[in-house]
């Protein structure tokens, strides 16, 4: 069948894609930024890309066409905490006028479940964008789920974060709140269980795992299963507010998914019925503590094929990238280094392991602190790490760095700073054809508190940078 996945560089849209092309289904994905999509080779030459904004003006020149089912994964929830909805009804109208224009049989929606008559305004867009597909020249099916527990997920980070690093929490009532967590491996069943099945279209299900818990429960269960001691004792008094910065501070969250989430927990998500999974799939949902034990065998092998913190909603940006890519020559402030390296594989390898668990090779205290400051003035931090310790893809989310690319063939990484900064900044690594290192940090200031901030950290700059590339250059005799 001829498919279009939306979201494509998504959490889920990463994991559908494969499942997708190994059922032999002819796909075409659909980006804002085809750099970003970071597809292998071999599986690019598999694929057809579409590239457009549905938030842009509607352009119907040059559309693919004849597609029998459309996946619609798009999201904007943390892109603001005050005009998501308004994006992702414009994005789902425009969809709508595509997809006219186009030609399509069915179009699969992933969404929220929704149980009560007032929602949270997280969970009343996704009601609204249901409508407006719904109304579009196609059969809609959508797929209604709870909180996606999986190795890179949101929920799942989150509750990881809260319980790795937080033997005794003091959290707020939502964490009575019931939901009904759902696996990823049963979301990708249902997903490709529906396709082209005419007593699917024109309908709505609610899917969801064996267990229906509070997040309470589901923080102890996950303690119990990582064999952790974890007492939690409920606040009834704390704010929204104040939920949300909790979440910010101690996960890795960003603050605008954070408030948005904290909206959103103080609803009850649970199935109404599970007619999709148990009559039409005939599915026997995954537990909640086999979803986590499935999720740490892939952290274990390094087997994480998407994350959400490599989405752009685990930026305070919120915003595509690719006007960035092309580094600024004027007005700008620069730190360049070269360093001739006598193993330049071994330095490229070093340089695409970088940030995470590897650390920045100099000064990692230096580091840590600049990253505990970001997170006090609103940034992302350092606790979004990095999704594979040795391999990157364009997009990907590094600490408080995004990659904007990633060539080993070229020996060339591309990283923007997406800390607090009164400024925009870049840091480049390359490998010469004569085996040269070059560390090239550009900072472009904004207004003359950028230009002070820069002088101010010039200082730290000069030890820092200079570890850096002399560790990865060389290690051996750096030390």
């Amino acid at each position: 069948m001829k498919i279009l996945l939306t979201g494509a560089n998504g959490y889920v849209g990463k994991r559908l894609l494969p499942e997708l092309l190994q059922e032999g289904h002819e796909v075409t994905c659909c980006v804002r930024n085809k750099n970003r999509l970071g597809l292998d080779e071999i599986t690019l030459a598999k694929v057809k890309i579409w590239e457009v904004d549905f938030l842009n003006e509607i352009n119907l020149e040059n559309l693919p066409t004849d597609f029998d089912t459309v996946y619609y994964l798009i999201h904007s929830m943390s892109a603001s905490t005050d005009d998501f909805d308004v994006m992702e009804a414009k994005s789902a109208h425009n969809f709508n006028t595509y997809m006219e224009a186009i030609g399509v049989k069915q179009v699969v929606y992933l969404t929220g479940i929704v149980n009560e008559e007032k929602l949270s305004k997280h969970l009343q867009s996704r009601s609204d964008v249901e409508q407006i597909l719904s109304e579009g020249p196609f059969s809609l099916t959508a797929l209604r789920a709870a909180i996606i527990v999986g190795s890179g997920s949101s929920s799942f980070e989150i509750i990881r974060d809260l319980c790795e690093k937080l033997p005794v929490m003091v959290t707020p009532k939502w964490v009575l709140t019931k939901s009904q967590p759902i696996a990823i491996r049963d979301v990708m069943k249902c997903l490709l269980g529906v396709i082209g099945r005419e007593d699917c279209y024109k309908q709505s299900f609610d899917i969801g795992g064996s267990d229906i818990l509070t997040y309470k429960e589901m923080l102890l269960n996950y303690a119990e299963v990582r064999k952790i001691k974890l007492s939690i004792y409920v606040l009834p008094i704390m704010s929204p507010k104040l939920s949300s910065y909790w979440l910010y501070f101690v996960t890795s969250t960003s603050y605008k998914l954070a408030v948005n989430l904290v909206d959103s927990m103080s609803m009850e998500v649970v199935c109404r019925d599970q007619r999709l999974q148990k009559e039409i799939l005939g599915l026997t949902p995954i537990s909640y503590v086999e979803s986590i034990n499935l999720a740490f065998k892939k952290i274990e092998q390094n087997l994480v094929i998407s994350s959400w913190k490599d989405s752009l909603s685990s930026s305070y940006f919120g915003t595509d990238l690719k006007g960035y890519i092309e580094v600024p020559k004027y007005g700008c402030l620069k730190d360049e280094k070269s360093m001739a390296v006598s193993d330049p594989e071994g330095a490229l390898a070093r340089v695409f392991a970088i940030g995470g668990e590897s650390g920045w090779y100099y000064g990692n205290w230096l580091w840590k602190t600049r990253g505990l400051m970001d997170k006090m003035f609103g940034g992302v931090g350092l606790r979004r790490g990095r999704t594979h310790p040795t391999h990157l893809d364009n997009g990907d989310a590094l600490d408080f760095w995004r990659v904007l690319l990633a060539d080993p063939k070229e020996r060339r990484l591309l990283l923007f700073a997406e800390m607090r900064l009164p400024g925009e900044a870049w840091l480049e690594f390359r490998i010469d054809e004569n085996d040269v290192l070059h560390q090239i940090a550009t900072f472009r200031p904004k207004g003359i508190f950028g230009r002070l901030y820069w002088y101010a950290m010039l200082p730290f700059h000069y030890f820092l940078f200079d570890g850096m590339i002399r560790n990865i250059a060389n290690p051996k005799k750096a030390k």
